[in-house]
């Protein structure tokens, strides 16, 4: 991994560091409903304020397409950042401007601001020259602890990156330190777990994981697909017809780079997509017509361990079924609570990243017990798959 500048060699004191954070959290009737971002992002905040700088934080929200949406501003997230950092945050009514200015002159070391939502230019998601400078006009140095917006050649993650010192926030470092170990300089025997319902929308990722790890299990509705792409039925099982040559090309080149496919060898059919329906476990020749896979089977779950208990670094990306809607989420939750185990027990560094595997591990119940849980989604994915992601190449040197 390229190396990149962190606050281990920044001195703060006096100087006003514009911090780019990712606030786009849940929010329901004006309340945030889940700070964890929030929560993530505080202590490089606290960091920096403790030891004598002058914090400006900016962020998008939502989508507000260039104009001013009430509903889209940061204002509430000002009063929950002062609660998470046990200190004033005021608030500042544009990013760029006057006003902006204003505020950022008036600093003293320790302080907090929060900025309005950048999308409220139009300018942040064309990464506008101008923007970019009317941000780095307020500061004296740049931290980026946004890396689930790093993916995105925006203003303020890649255009202000280029006009001031730039470092990396803790946050930011500790990702970039996970994602290296799992996929930069692992430990092996790597696995990846790659789950979800399209073969089409992971055709990268499959790809640059097929040339980097030791083991590639796939589950979830696109082992289906491949399945398929094999002349197994999978009766009225969700599968991309379309992709069945590209499955099969990515076979042929997982086996060219020495990397073991773990396809489902038994899984879990019903008659109807609900909540507790009845099932059965059937072999992946013995799928009837009239029914749909939407969980991988006891005989998967323990291949899959099997092949855990070898490994000494896991990343995971997507859930093996349909696990929101019981039972289908038997085999997520087990390979979960074994990862969880063998992270603990036998040292296995464990990754997992992405939406849907976020919330899968935290309803397995063991968030808490990986190595690293990344909540970047695209970032994340992005990263995966092998490309360069604009805010985090701006801050190498």
């Amino acid at each position: 991994m390229a190396r990149f500048r962190t606050l281990d060699s920044l001195d703060p004191r006096g100087k006003r560091i514009l911090l780019r954070a990712d606030l786009n959290v849940p929010v329901r009737d004006g309340r945030i409903t889940d700070r964890t971002r929030i929560e993530r992002l505080s202590p490089t905040i606290r960091e920096l304020a403790e030891k004598g700088g002058r914090v400006i934080v900016c962020s998008h929200f939502d989508r507000p397409k260039g104009k001013r949406v009430p509903e889209m501003s940061l204002r509430p997230m000002a009063e929950a950042l002062a609660e998470a950092l046990e200190r004033p945050v005021s608030f500042v009514d544009d990013c760029i401007g006057p006003e902006a200015e204003a505020a950022a002159a008036a600093m003293r070391d320790g302080d907090v601001i929060l900025l309005e939502n950048t999308r409220y230019h139009a300018g942040e998601e064309k990464n506008d020259p101008e923007l970019a400078r009317g941000l780095a006009k307020l500061a004296d140095a740049y931290v980026n602890d946004a890396f689930s917006a790093a993916h995105r050649a925006h203003a303020s993650t890649e255009g202000v990156a280029k006009l001031l010192p730039a470092y990396a926030g803790r946050l930011m470092q500790a990702e970039l330190e996970a994602l290296d170990a799992a996929l930069g300089n692992p430990s092996r025997p790597v696995v990846a777990i790659v789950g979800g319902a399209k073969v089409s929308t992971k055709l990268d990722l499959l790809g640059n994981l097929s040339s980097r790890v030791d083991v590639l299990v796939i589950g979830g509705a696109m082992a289906n697909t491949f399945l398929a792409a094999q002349g197994h039925p999978v009766g009225k099982s969700l599968q991309e017809a379309e992709m069945h040559d590209t499955a099969r090309q990515i076979l042929e080149q997982a086996k060219a780079n020495h990397c073991e496919v773990l396809l489902p060898i038994d899984l879990v059919v019903a008659a109807t997509f609900a909540p507790n329906v009845p099932t059965r476990t059937v072999g992946i020749d013995a799928v009837p017509a009239d029914m749909m896979a939407l969980d991988v089977g006891p005989d998967t779950v323990a291949a899959i361990e099997g092949r855990l208990r070898k490994a000494s670094t896991l990343v995971w990306n997507g859930p093996l079924g349909a696990f929101e809607t019981p039972p289908f989420d038997t085999a997520t939750v087990a390979i979960a609570q074994s990862v969880a185990a063998l992270t603990q027990s036998a040292g296995l560094k464990s990754i997992g990243g992405g939406g849907d595997t976020v919330s899968a591990l935290k309803h397995a119940g063991v968030a808490e017990r990986m190595t690293y849980i990344s909540a970047a989604g695209g970032a994340f994915l992005e990263w995966l798959e092998g490309k360069t992601l604009p805010g985090v190449a701006a801050l190498e040197g």
